[in-house]
């Protein structure tokens, strides 16, 4: 025989809010991953991931009173998967697109981007006037970069996958593939990192369709209590001309 329910004691009661408001405590006080990937605008420098859009992350962080933060460096596909599955990760620079939209918490838009094809300027082999043109030829992405989910939305099928930008440059440079979508920022740190004379470089299409603000932003199972600091202290720092300040300081 099934011994008849009781109702929980006042004591069990006081352990059972108790509990709560501590497991509350516990996920406020969790602290943040911000990741990111190397850009002209977030890039090692020793041991401390720098640039101008760190410093606008960091920046805001400390407005918000989020000051339990660390900031880390990772291949993009590695950092995009994290700020997918994990509570407590800040990613940045990423692009708003309408497939990201529901997967993270956005924060706040960093800067705007304009995306270009480029070709090496000796390759008159190579004719792209329109995008559908651009189908004709191997073009260098990188995993899970908005870059790589705009042209496979658009049907191209000759992408060939690269973990970091500067790969996909080499390849460009050794002519195993025949275009690579950039920004013109990105171009010129690239072609200093591999030491290669950009005007060398031609660019032969803008992706407007493409070009896109970009964010920080938050996992999707991080506190809305948080998102909601960090969104507002942004909003304050973008509204006085921090944001833009920071951002037009030279790497």
């Amino acid at each position: 025989m099934r011994s008849p329910t009781r109702s929980p004691t006042k004591s069990a009661w006081r352990c059972l809010i108790l509990s709560s408001v501590l497991a509350a405590s516990a996920v406020q006080a969790q602290t943040i991953r911000a990741v990111t990937e190397t850009t002209p605008y977030t890039f090692l420098k020793g041991d401390r991931v720098e640039g101008p859009a760190t410093e606008v992350v960091e920046r805001t962080l400390q407005a918000a009173g989020l000051t339990d933060y660390q900031v880390k460096l990772y291949p993009w596909a590695r950092a995009y998967d994290m700020a997918l599955k994990e509570p407590g990760v800040l990613i940045y620079l990423i692009a708003r697109t309408a497939a990201r939209e529901q997967q993270f918490k956005w924060a706040g838009e960093i800067m705007k981007i304009q995306y270009h094809l480029y070709r090496l300027r000796d390759r008159s082999d190579i004719s792209v006037k329109t995008l559908a043109d651009a189908k004709n030829y191997t073009i260098g992405v990188m995993r899970d970069d908005v870059r790589q989910q705009y042209l496979q939305s658009r049907g191209f099928q000759r992408l060939a996958v690269s973990a970091q930008w500067i790969d996909n440059f080499n390849k460009l440079i050794k002519r195993q593939v025949d275009l690579v979508p950039l920004t013109q920022d990105d171009a010129s740190s690239l072609c200093a990192e591999a030491h290669f004379d950009c005007a060398g470089l031609e660019r032969v299409l803008t992706l407007d369709e493409a070009s896109t603000g970009l964010y920080m932003a938050y996992s999707a199972s991080t506190a809305d209590s948080t998102v909601q600091k960090t969104r507002s202290a942004f909003d304050k720092l973008k509204a006085d001309g921090t944001v833009r300040r920071i951002m037009e300081k030279k790497p």
